[in-house]
């Protein structure tokens, strides 16, 4: 059992001395929440209820969108109410719930965006053989074993970081429980936790990302080699949506995690954590809606239905 003894809460200080931006940024933040919330759940409806979005890609975008979901639920409304009311103070064990539900979700995230890779290359490098191993079994059993590996090693890690002895400062200068200011309130050894994270780190952040670079690698030479202008064009618009998406999840988590941490780049740590955390989750049905030509139409056919539904 841990021994908690000198640390039963925490504050959380946020984002201090807003000022007169306390209320402008209360909202922007409660929009992108409520415009985070509709947009993935729109996704997820649309794949439910849509027969032409039926294809492997769309699941996984669905799963993803459960991620985001997940994400902006756990960290923005206490984020919201730091803005708010200068600080929030919460429990240990509610820190690692917090800690728990954001890793699980980043990293099912991560694995999931190397899965699309593979759908992706696989569509473009080796469409003969792409309905033969794309298929409805192997598709949901990757994503029951993404969900479950990223569970299971979040809860055997965040155990070994819970039976550490915390003895203070009560205070983490963030806006929400992260890896590193959760093991600075511990005057316990953390080098074996440490280097537990940075073997997670590999397998769940850094393979996939070499994973989705060597799937695009071979895209893009399979691209430039087909003869055709249209097809080419065709063939890198089924991938761009997932390829911007990666760019902006990976370039702000690489950023923050490996960027030296000291006071003069908190605040820009701060400001990079909001954006994979708030923005990204944002960003996402945006990208994968306003590029895609099937979703365009999933959508105004439910908007058809929910219309006849309200005038009868």
């Amino acid at each position: 059992m841990a021994l908690l003894n000198n640390v039963t809460s925490i504050i959380l200080l946020g984002l201090p001395n807003l000022h007169s931006f306390t209320f402008p940024l209360f909202s922007l933040l409660f929009i992108i929440y409520c415009g985070t919330i509709l947009g993935n759940f729109l996704i997820m409806v649309l794949y439910v209820v849509s027969k032409t979005l039926r294809s492997p890609m769309y699941f996984f975008i669905t799963q993803l969108s459960l991620c985001d979901v997940l994400v902006t639920s756990d960290i923005l409304p206490i984020i919201l109410h730091t803005v708010l009311y200068g600080e929030t103070t919460i429990t240990l064990t509610g820190c690692f719930i917090q800690f728990s539900i954001f890793t699980t979700s980043e990293s099912s995230e991560c694995l999931l965006l190397s899965l699309m890779s593979y759908d992706r290359y696989l569509a473009i490098c080796d469409p003969l053989h792409y309905n033969v191993i794309m298929n409805h079994m192997f598709c949901v059993t990757s994503v029951h074993i993404i969900w479950l590996v990223g569970f299971l090693v979040t809860l055997m890690y965040v155990i070994s970081m819970y039976n550490l002895e915390f003895c203070g400062p009560c205070v983490i200068n963030h806006f929400y429980c992260d890896f590193e200011p959760i093991l600075q309130l511990s005057c316990s050894d953390t080098f074996i936790i440490h280097t537990q994270g940075l073997i997670l780190g590999f397998f769940f952040a850094i393979a996939p990302f070499l994973l989705i670079t060597m799937s695009y690698v071979y895209i893009a030479i399979t691209i430039l080699k087909m003869p055709s202008n249209t097809r080419r064009h065709k063939a890198f618009s089924t991938c761009s949506s997932h390829l911007i998406v990666v760019s902006v999840f990976y370039g702000t988590l690489m950023i923050v995690y490996m960027s030296p941490t000291t006071r003069q780049s908190l605040i820009l740590s701060k400001v990079l954590s909001l954006m994979y955390t708030v923005l990204t989750p944002l960003l996402n049905p945006i990208i994968y809606t306003l590029r895609n030509k099937d979703f365009k139409e999933a959508f105004h056919k439910f908007k058809h239905v929910l219309k006849g539904l309200f005038t009868k």
